[in-house]
């Protein structure tokens, strides 16, 4: 009978039944992971209820062994020091292969009794969490085997090992390095993250992490209109039941059509929205600016062209020896990128040296006083643009 069991399992299965169950629990996992250890613990974007939460920090010790406070701290280290020798897990400091293959080791060796107190606040500390989760991490892992090995009989061996690599992969390898590798940028943030793919499907949408590492706060990875994000599906669907609430969906700004002056509540919706107003400046001064001296160049100019515009809208502290290459050339070959470009840079130092409130709305008065003396059409109609930026109205209750 014993045999039996361990030889088939408790539930008919076929290969299609085993493939469901694989997907459905590291989809589960992946979950846990998004929602509950990354946007809610390390990030404070959403409330989660705590039954909802107890569920999360068992399942995860069932399928990981990860605890909240090690996850969190580890993360909230790696924003804070993004690409510089601090990072614990920066493939660009320590190479992607690196990253790639020993992620979840280089992790787990972050998680020092210095960054845990330094960077873990705020994280579960009751009777269950320190004298059962941390203190027995294997258990529960040992636990999940059994399990399936009693579903699935010696199939679920395998179904146990997936389980196991399924985080460090997906999560350790190709998050924390692809990641910051490959990939497109909707926003130039100050380091590498990058998006990997638009539709945030099979890692819980942490695909999205050049959006993530621009709006870290944000509860809500998709930031364009043909972006998903499942774990956003998930927090919605866990808010209908009363189980989450959301307390961040990224920067809060509004336009108000002809609004034709800066004052103070521009200016602090502008730099609410930096981000997404220089993304808006890559797409609508920098792109017409790069295609229009590309209609009149000849064909070795062209070849310089084809690459000028991500490097002309690439965040400084990240441009590679090759797009500085770039940029020098083109702004040296054309009058007007020099100007589109030189005032890209003048923009991003008006928010960056501000001292106080006033001192941003005389940068932004004077920046755009001198971007409608350029004649440069682009670069005036972005002044009409940036004008028209106000925050939100408060609601009344």
């Amino acid at each position: 009978m014993l045999l039996d069991l361990l030889a088939e399992g408790l539930v008919p299965w076929n290969v299609w039944t085993i493939v469901a169950y694989t997907l459905i629990v590291t989809h589960i996992t992946i979950v846990c992971v998004t929602v509950y250890l990354h946007r809610h613990s390390a990030h404070r974007a959403l409330d989660v209820h705590p039954a909802l939460a107890h569920f999360f920090r068992f399942w995860l010790w069932l399928t990981t062994g990860m605890g909240t406070k090690e996850w969190t701290a580890i993360h909230r280290k790696h924003h804070a020091t993004c690409e510089t020798a601090e990072d614990p897990h920066s493939p660009v400091v320590m190479g992607l292969g690196k990253i790639f293959w020993q992620g979840f080791l280089v992790y787990r060796l972050a998680g020092t009794p210095e960054v845990l107190a330094r960077y873990g606040a705020g994280c579960p500390d009751d009777w269950i969490e320190r004298n059962f989760y941390s203190k027995h991490t294997w258990a529960g892992i040992i636990l999940m085997f059994v399990i399936n090995v009693m579903l699935f009989g010696a199939i679920g061996i395998t179904i146990g090992a997936i389980q196991m690599v399924w985080i460090p992969l997906f999560a350790a390898g190709v998050i924390n390095g692809i990641g910051h590798f490959w990939g497109y940028r909707n926003y130039e943030c100050p380091d590498a993250a990058r998006n990997i793919v638009p539709w945030g499907i099979l890692i819980g949408g942490e695909e999205l992490h050049n959006n993530h590492h621009t709006y870290p706060n944000s509860a809500k990875l998709s930031s364009k209109e043909w972006e998903f994000d499942i774990g956003w599906f998930w927090i919605r669907l866990f808010e209908t039941f009363g189980l989450a609430k959301v307390r961040s969906k990224g920067p809060v700004s509004t336009r108000v059509e002809g609004k034709a002056s800066l004052d103070l509540d521009t200016a602090w919706a502008i730099l609410n929205d930096r981000f997404r107003i220089m993304s808006r400046y890559a797409e609508n001064v920098i792109t017409p600016s790069v295609r229009a001296e590309y209609d009149k160049a000849d064909e070795a100019t062209r070849r310089v062209l084809r690459k000028a515009r991500k490097a002309l809208a690439r965040e400084c502290s990240i441009v590679t020896a090759r797009q500085r290459a770039t940029i020098d050339a083109v702004v040296k070959s054309s009058e007007e990128l020099r100007v589109v470009y030189e005032h890209r840079i003048a923009l991003m130092e008006v928010w960056r040296k501000r001292a106080n409130a006033e001192e941003l709305l005389a940068g932004l008065r004077k920046w755009c006083v001198e971007a409608e003396k350029t004649g440069i059409r682009a670069l005036q109609d972005f002044v009409v643009e940036l004008k028209t930026y106000a925050m939100p109205a408060a609601k009344t209750a």
